[in-house]
């Protein structure tokens, strides 16, 4: 049986795959991997996107409004997720404290990472 080609595949070839889903992964240039998302946050999420594509057939406008809402909500909370990240990085710089450039550095190439995810979606 052959595979079918990534761009021909079809929600039912996605809703059926059997492979764990992984957590997003920023792809650094320096060829480490970097998760956005957790696991756990990826068992979360996961379900509900089921859920609403299984309602498509009977309710396709509903399903549209609420994978509106969760895509909305899962970009916010990765918003949240840097946002909390650069307040610590403050935190530690008004309060005095040092930020090792090792911090920075790993800041920097996690930003990086993933502005380049968004300028190729």
């Amino acid at each position: 049986m052959t595979t079918p080609d990534r761009d021909q595949l079809t929600t039912a070839d996605l809703a059926s795959a059997t492979a764990r889903p992984q957590a997003l992964v920023v792809d650094a240039h320096d060829g480490e991997r970097e998760a956005v998302f957790t696991n756990e946050e990826i068992d979360q999420l996961r379900p509900q996107w089921n859920t609403i594509q299984s309602k498509f057939i009977d309710e396709p406008r509903k399903s549209v409004e609420e994978a509106d809402h969760l895509v909305a909500s899962t970009i916010k909370r990765l918003a949240d997720s840097f946002a909390s990240e650069r307040a610590k990085l403050e935190a530690r710089w008004v309060g005095g404290g040092d930020v090792s450039t090792e911090d920075l550095r790993l800041a920097l190439r996690r930003y990086r990472s993933f502005f380049d995810r968004l300028l190729s979606a």
